[in-house]
């Protein structure tokens, strides 16, 4: 008997047919994150290269991104939004402010609380970076059909609600 240790997954196929099924789902599923890593890379290329112009990341555009919807949304609202500590965008913050992008300001409702602004170079910086994806996304929900661009709502949706 031999003493070398083998394999055994938890569960085990009923048939070949049941595992050709499981594999060619893990296959498909498979295949969908690959394609979503290159869909990614494509929509955040260009953005990408215009912050590096300016030595920043995209954690900046995301910054500008969320203010430019939000505006005066405070310091820790930005942090539950993003899901980043307040260190981690300290940072960015700064870097964001010294460029004139953005500033800071004390709430009307609460002096305690700093709400962040874009300057009128944030919202112009923001809107370049986010158009360059919002014309990417129209294309391709143009080329894919009104029920494609459906149903990828509903995935991406689905997807998001597992963050609760």
């Amino acid at each position: 008997m031999s003493s070398r240790l083998t394999y055994m997954p938890k569960t085990v196929p009923k048939s070949p047919e049941k595992a050709s099924v499981a594999n060619a789902e893990k296959d498909r599923l498979i295949e969908a994150w690959r394609v979503m890593h290159y869909a990614l890379r494509a929509v955040i290329a260009e953005p990408d290269r215009m912050l590096a112009k300016r030595g920043l990341t995209r954690v900046h555009h995301r910054i500008l991104f969320f203010l430019a919807r939000d505006p005066r949304m405070s310091v820790g609202e930005l942090q539950m939004t993003l899901d980043v500590t307040k260190q981690a965008l300290n940072t960015p913050l700064k870097q964001l402010r010294e460029q004139g992008l953005l500033k800071l300001a004390k709430a009307d409702h609460d002096a305690r609380v700093r709400e962040l602004q874009l300057t009128e170079a944030g919202v112009a910086l923001e809107a370049k970076l986010t158009g360059e994806q919002l014309r990417m996304f129209a294309g391709a929900f143009e080329e894919a059909g009104d029920c494609a661009a459906s149903a990828w709502f509903e995935v991406m949706a689905v997807l998001a609600r597992q963050l609760r």
